[in-house]
């Protein structure tokens, strides 16, 4: 009843395409989020081959780690956007007045983060990119009309569950000497700064997402022996999520012409969240991805997880539905994104 109430929220949401509620949307984030960046990355956190994509269709297997749509894609559907935001591996010309996604599989808020894959584009690499973008904009348009276009456009920013999965946990390293709560505050105090830079590039609409409960993927699930929930894990994302309303709330009274949120970025319903939804609907390789070509099962629309880390697209809808217009004020702080971007 739960997954047939949002879906009908969703439907009823749908917005009839003229122009969107901003000009613009600009995307940060990791593998939750990537739409084709990592392609042609040396590294083995890459989504374009099936069955990625099965659900997607005259698109197919893009890039993006899930069956069909990322939550950011219903997102730009919600605000009016009639297409994909472009990812940035392949956005130019006019494509870049609408917004570009920067994510990368794999990358974090700190820079050494998801190094045991191979390359990324880290945080601080896709503010770069962010802030080449800007300039190539100034160039199209000039810097006063770049201003006043920054300033209306939505920034989602959705890291570091990476820093824990690709990083603090993984086996011998230097990150898992420190105790939980060193590392979160070391995270968050790099992300303040990575956000107060995204400001500095004209940034005045940001929507941060919060973590989901990564001790309960599939591969966290049976790489843990203990068919259940790994709570360190999920404790860890918890400290970190516990800092982000004080880092909003930080954030807006230090840039008082701004609006920072943050949105309940994937908590998944609770009921989903055991030992039988824990389960891939692709059969996965070591690293958790779906094997090449493989058959995925028939029952995506009510599965959590299409491989060992990412959720389906079915998830993806109800996670951007709460993000986007929260009937629950606890799933935003202090507001959802669609008040964010009216207001």
């Amino acid at each position: 009843m739960l997954l047939f109430s949002f879906l009908v929220i969703s439907c009823f949401r749908k917005v009839v395409h003229g122009e969107p509620l901003v000009p613009c949307y600009f995307i940060f984030g990791d593998s939750l989020v990537d739409n084709g960046n990592n392609n042609n990355l040396q590294t083995s956190a890459k989504a374009n081959h099936a069955p990625y994509g099965i659900d997607l269709p005259g698109v197919g297997p893009s890039g993006r780690f899930t069956n069909g749509r990322t939550m950011v894609d219903f997102i730009a559907q919600d605000l009016g956007f009639a297409d994909f935001i472009p990812p940035h591996a392949t956005a130019s010309g006019n494509d870049l007045l609408r917004g570009v996604n920067y994510a990368s599989a794999s990358a974090g808020i700190l820079p050494e983060t998801g190094s045991n894959l191979g390359t990324h584009i880290s945080l601080d690499d896709q503010l770069q990119n962010h802030q080449n973008v800007t300039k190539a904009i100034i160039a199209s348009v000039g810097e006063a009309k770049t201003t006043q276009l920054l300033n209306s456009c939505l920034y989602t920013v959705g890291m570091g569950s990476n820093d824990f999965i690709n990083n603090y946990f993984v086996k011998g390293s230097p990150s898992s000497q420190k105790t939980l709560e060193q590392y979160a505050t070391l995270l968050i105090d790099r992300y303040t700064s990575q956000l107060k830079a995204l400001y500095g590039f004209g940034a005045r609409k940001i929507a941060l997402f919060q973590l989901g409960p990564v001790g309960c993927t599939p591969f966290a699930v049976a790489t843990s022996g203990k068919n259940a929930c790994v709570q360190e894990m999920n404790d860890a994302v918890t400290i970190f999520n516990n800092k982000l309303r004080p880092l909003v709330d930080q954030l807006n009274d230090a840039f008082t012409d701004a609006n920072f949120t943050v949105v309940n970025g994937l908590a998944m319903p609770t009921s989903w969240l055991n030992v039988v939804a824990a389960i891939p609907c692709c059969p996965t390789d070591q690293t958790g991805l779906c094997l090449p070509n493989s058959t995925p099962c028939l029952t995506r629309s009510i599965r959590a997880f299409f491989d060992g880390f990412h959720p389906t697209e079915t998830v993806h809808r109800i996670v951007a539905a709460t993000a986007y217009r929260a009937y629950i004020p606890t799933e935003v702080y202090p507001t959802d994104i669609y008040h964010l971007v009216t207001s």
